[in-house]
């Protein structure tokens, strides 16, 4: 270098990368403290919501996703926390060169967590919890927009855009996948498995017993609570008819069948055999309500039918069946009995009207949302199982209401909307016929 010429002195920007500087407001403007109070005021309402939800989630959310959505909520909750006191020294002192950059990105953090919870309100039936985020929402955009029109110093504009937009990106995947694909993914559903042993006699030749071996098997990937599951067995007079059956009578046998209102029995429309409807002659549980199966597990129980050898019945035929309910989307407390059909138990009209003859046990559990956002923007929820039983049959029903809506009857698809929320599902088996007349050859 000759003596005359002066080094080159190059500044932090032309080492680092283009710095992007936002048009400065007036210093009246920037200064007011009223535009500061605001954007702390947004920002700690939003570190203070959504570290509770996320905390909540993270310790108690049913299922991976929405644990991890708590994760998310609560490292949005701590940003904001950490962008309030960057706002505050972006403000008066400057101390930090980058510190209103870090507000702004606190401020749009806030803003989309805000909107993700929010299109999760309008699922819920909190109008006040809508309202709050609402206004959450709409301030957090305000704030960005306030923070955007001040001095901000960004490095490497494209750089901090492109992992702002990554960020983002991951949350509403997560959204997306938790709130909208997954409801809508093809269910799990276990199956139940009966087998009929073979009839023995008793030691006096007056009675036989049937064994009869049920077993639930949960080959998914899921865990379900039993909500209740029933086994009743049908006696069965089917005596056969001298003459070949005319059409007319098969027409009459399958206008009488669809009519069955309650528990349909089906059979086959038969030239020779005359089909009398079914009577109860045994039913019970056959596993505790509120028992659960985890997955890739099994439940297995035997029971036994036992009748008289000299029936009048030609046949039994065994039922069983079983209401269940996803794990991952409820929690359920203890199903307790709280009354009967007998004894002013209260059946909803619904169910109870035109059947008089039959009767209802009546078990309750209080439902919890699956993750910390339902269980606070949703109304409290009881599911209520009816184990019905009468002389032609017994089933089971099960029902999710508010309290005070027992008697509400939903339309064909805001039922299944609300089983499919819930995970509920029912299974079962039979019938299977077992004809006696074996067995009362031995007489």
């Amino acid at each position: 270098m000759s003596p005359g010429d002066e080094p080159v002195r190059t500044s932090p920007e032309s080492r680092t990368g283009p710095r992007l500087r936002m048009p400065r407001l007036p210093a009246s403007s920037r200064g007011s403290l009223a535009v500061l109070v605001g954007i702390l005021l947004v920002l700690l309402v939003s570190t203070f919501m959504l570290g509770w939800f996320g905390v909540e989630n993270l310790g108690s959310a049913l299922t991976y996703t929405g644990r991890f959505t708590g994760a998310i909520l609560l490292a949005v909750s701590l940003t904001t926390l950490l962008g309030s006191a960057a706002a505050v020294d972006h403000w008066y002192r400057n101390s930090f060169t980058y510190s209103g950059m870090v507000a702004l990105i606190a401020a749009i953090a806030a803003l989309v967590a805000n909107v993700m919870i929010l299109l999760e309100t309008f699922k819920g039936d909190s109008t006040g919890y809508r309202v709050l985020w609402a206004l959450l929402t709409a301030a957090s955009l305000w704030a960005a927009l306030a923070l955007w029109r001040t001095s901000v110093v960004i490095p490497a504009p494209k750089r901090v855009a492109a992992a702002v937009i990554v960020t983002s990106s991951i949350a509403v995947a997560n959204f997306g996948y938790q709130h909208l694909y997954q409801p809508y993914q093809r269910g799990a559903k276990p199956l139940v498995k009966m087998t009929v042993g073979e009839p023995m006699l008793s030691q006096d030749g007056q009675a036989f017993s049937v064994p009869i071996d049920i077993r639930l098997e949960n080959r998914s990937d899921v865990g379900f609570y039993v909500i209740g599951a029933e086994f009743h067995a049908m006696g069965e007079r089917v005596p056969l008819s001298e003459t070949d059956r005319l059409r007319a009578q098969w027409r009459d046998d399958a206008e009488k069948w669809s009519k069955a209102q309650f528990f349909p029995e089906a059979h086959p429309l038969a030239r020779w055999e005359i089909h009398q409807p079914g009577e109860l002659v045994a039913a019970h549980p056959w596993t505790f309500a509120g028992n659960w199966i985890e997955a890739d597990d099994e439940l297995h129980t035997r029971t036994v039918v036992q009748l008289p050898i000299d029936t009048e019945y030609d046949q039994l035929a065994f039922y069983a069946n079983v209401s269940l309910a996803r794990k991952d989307r409820l929690g359920l407390e203890n199903l307790v009995p709280v009354g009967n059909s007998w004894s002013g138990g209260k059946v909803p009209r619904w169910i109870q009207e035109g059947q008089e003859d039959i009767d209802s046990i009546i078990y309750r559990g209080r439902v919890h949302e699956n993750n910390a956002i339902a269980n606070h923007t949703m109304d409290p929820r009881s599911l209520t199982l009816f184990w019905r039983f009468g002389p032609h049959g017994a089933g089971l029903v099960p029902m999710i209401r508010r309290e005070g809506e027992e008697d509400l009857i939903l339309a064909g698809a805001e039922d299944h909307a609300l089983r499919n929320r819930y995970g509920l599902v029912d299974a079962g088996t039979g019938p299977f016929e077992r004809t006696l007349w074996d067995v009362k050859s031995r007489r």
